[in-house]
């Protein structure tokens, strides 16, 4: 195979290998500048409808990679600890850290970082200090929190 049959690829192409097309991040760029989607749209050439297209199947494309890089978090976790409904979020730091002594790891976290992320990246599933339904536990190796509930 000769390198005549590589495609070369421009080096200011930032959608290669990404799920957003130019346009879409085109669109993103500008709206995060704060520009409106009419402002957006005359700048482009285009309508404020397909802007608000454009927008949209972007944010979407961004919210399946979020959901998809959580997933292989959770896949790749050394800590998965399912927890039933009525657990105390208190309980919760020990039996992380009873399973992390198991596989002889070492949390770079405290307690109270385990609570604050649980509060933070599963807020919902608490109702006051109990857990409120089913819920699986996964804990990365540099102490990251992940939570999916069960059912």
């Amino acid at each position: 195979m000769t390198s005549d049959s590589f495609e070369e690829i421009p080096e200011h192409d930032e959608s290669h290998g990404s799920l957003l097309t130019e346009r879409q991040l085109k669109v993103l760029r500008l709206r995060l500048q704060g520009l409106s989607q009419a402002d957006v749209a005359e700048m482009l050439g285009t309508t404020r409808s397909n802007v608000s297209i454009l927008e949209k199947r972007a944010r979407q494309n961004i919210a399946r990679a979020e959901r998809t890089l959580q997933q292989w978090m959770m896949i790749r976790a050394p800590i998965s600890l399912q927890v039933k409904a009525g657990t105390d979020v208190f309980d919760l730091p020990g039996k992380i850290f009873e399973a992390a002594d198991r596989r002889s790891l070492r949390l770079p976290v405290t307690s109270m970082d385990i609570i604050v992320q649980l509060r933070r990246k599963a807020p919902r599933i608490f109702k006051k200090r109990a857990l409120e339904r089913d819920a699986e536990i996964f804990v990365t190796e540099d102490g990251e929190i992940l939570v999916q509930v069960i059912g």
